[in-house]
């Protein structure tokens, strides 16, 4: 347990930042301590500038399992005005983790079900052992994924969500591979070596263009190209290379050095 966390870990490998989903009883169940610790700790990474990459994952046997039942059956109990201004905190945590600046991975072993199949669409990069299963099983218990859907849509497509949305069925990381929704798969005793390579990866990019690229994948990302999206585009890179940042990562390629932020 994390001083200051009920139910989440933070452990620092320099300028990576590990969040642990700690709930391991539970197979990390987000009750409603974690809900509100969760978007907490973020904030906090989003300030912390010696922080450049964050990654996600569960202690014990699952990343994550979902909302926890018991607050789901609470919620639903309370008046309608409470009901809502709950899912709407939730909603808009899930909207500040896709926007979150830097990049993040999540790190998935086990079972990512339901909202922790939302919090592994939201993340830039999913790397899953090959015993990862998946799952949104809200209408098998007279539920639906609805703040997660707009992110369990973009990573997995229309069609798939048609069917995985609507059925509740598992499919393996194998097959989650195959729909986008994993980017790479590894042995689970490889799992780690393998997200330390992508972190690595990012830490070697100016963090200011992460951010304006991961800004910029929301714009474009199914936008028509239309003559304002080109201009848009083109005062991104404009901004860009006029900044500090371009000018040191130029002049560190140029003389064949590591720029300052790596």
């Amino acid at each position: 347990m994390q001083a200051g966390y009920e139910t989440l870990e933070l452990e620092r490998r320099g300028a990576v930042a590990h969040v642990w989903l700690n709930r391991p009883e539970a197979r990390n169940a987000m009750n409603q301590a974690m809900s509100a610790e969760l978007p907490r700790l973020f904030r906090a990474l989003e300030k912390d500038l010696s922080v450049r990459v964050v990654v996600l994952g569960g202690r014990g046997s699952a990343f994550c399992s979902g909302a926890d039942l018991g607050r789901m059956g609470k919620a639903g109990r309370a008046s309608g005005a409470r009901n809502r201004a709950e899912a709407l905190k939730s909603a808009r945590f899930f909207r500040s983790l896709y926007e979150f600046p830097k990049p993040t991975v999540a790190r998935v072993h086990g079972p990512a079900f339901a909202g922790g199949m939302g919090l592994v669409c939201v993340c830039d990069v999913v790397v899953a052992s090959e015993e990862a299963t998946f799952c949104l099983p809200e209408t098998r218990v007279g539920l639906v994924p609805a703040m997660i859907s707009p992110y369990v849509t973009r990573a997995m497509g229309a069609n798939a969500a048609r069917r995985y949305i609507l059925s509740g069925e598992r499919f393996s990381a194998r097959e989650a591979k195959a729909l986008g929704v994993v980017h790479e798969l590894a042995p689970g005793a490889e799992l780690d070596a393998a997200v330390e390579r992508i972190a690595q990866a990012f830490l070697a990019c100016g963090p200011h263009a992460l951010a304006e690229a991961k800004k910029l994948l929301r714009e474009v990302i199914g936008a028509p190209i239309t003559p304002q999206l080109i201009s848009h585009t083109a005062g991104v890179i404009a901004r860009c290379r006029s900044s500090a940042e371009a000018r040191e990562g130029i002049a560190s390629f140029l003389e064949k050095r590591k720029p300052d932020w790596a």
